[in-house]
């Protein structure tokens, strides 16, 4: 019998976990394609998953706090997940669909700053390249993706009202950075943004099998910058109740000339002394 897509990606991240390295490529299709949108990566094909996997033998992952969103695409769920490793605990996110029990197409957002900071690893930014992609989607008025479309493109003094008032926000690629509780303090978080608000592109929302989960992927571009980010968020109301907001703050930092800056709070939110 065929297995379920979260039996699958179930069985990839348990995988990893046991450091069966040699074995993960077998749950790709032949003609597999994985993304790392933060390292603007791609691997194709199962060989190149082999090689892969192959390079990361030996290295001791331990998932913990996995969770496994379903979709209204049957083929499609969202893993949310930490790894543990010596020195160091990253959040991650894939996107994942599964055909015929293989894995088809992943999109892996991981912590790859605080991954580089623990060993040692210089951390560069990508050099941002175009971006293709079309006009924004069109979603029904009054729908969660509304509300999340709405996000991404009002100006950021106005995007506070989107959130309920007790509101729970969370950026768990930024390293130390505190979480947001409640509306106010996510006005005041807005207040410190830039002037020039980036352009959302590349829109994608995934419906989860829960009506009032969200999952949004989408590129900001501008100016220097193109920052892949990955939302996952909870609507209630016609507000947002909650948000994981996996950003890609390395771009962000790069094209704002603040990259230094950000590796050091990575290195102090790892116990490392300053350099």
């Amino acid at each position: 019998m065929t297995r379920s897509p979260a039996e699958v990606v179930g069985s990839l991240i348990a995988g990893i976990t046991a450091g069966r390295w040699t074995e993960l490529a077998a749950l790709y299709a032949t003609d597999t394609v994985v993304e790392h949108p933060l390292l603007k990566t791609r691997l194709t094909g199962r060989q190149a998953l082999e090689e892969h996997f192959a390079r990361a033998s030996g290295r001791k992952l331990e998932a913990f706090d996995v969770v496994l969103h379903e979709t209204t695409d049957p083929e499609v769920v969202i893993a949310e997940y930490g790894y543990r490793f010596p020195g160091c605990t990253t959040a991650n996110v894939q996107v994942v669909r599964v055909r015929d029990g293989l894995i088809t197409h992943s999109r892996d957002y991981h912590d790859h700053l605080l991954m580089a900071v623990a060993r040692s690893a210089p951390v560069e930014a990508t050099p941002p390249g175009p971006v293709p992609g079309g006009p924004l989607p069109e979603v029904p008025d009054g729908s969660p993706q509304s509300v999340l479309l709405r996000l991404l493109t009002l100006p950021l003094e106005s995007r506070a009202d989107l959130y309920a008032e007790d509101a729970y926000v969370t950026h768990p690629f930024h390293p130390g950075a505190p979480a947001l509780r409640g509306r106010d303090e996510l006005r005041e978080h807005f207040a410190g943004g830039p002037s020039a608000v980036p352009a959302p592109r590349n829109v994608v929302f995934h419906q989860g099998i829960d009506p009032e989960m969200i999952v949004t992927e989408f590129t900001y571009t501008g100016d220097a910058l193109v920052a892949h980010n990955i939302f996952v968020s909870r609507v209630s109301g016609g507000r947002i109740t909650e948000s994981r907001d996996y950003a890609d703050h390395v771009a962000f930092a790069a094209a704002a000339g603040r990259l230094p800056e950000l590796v050091a709070a990575a290195r102090s939110a790892l116990g490392q002394a300053p350099t």
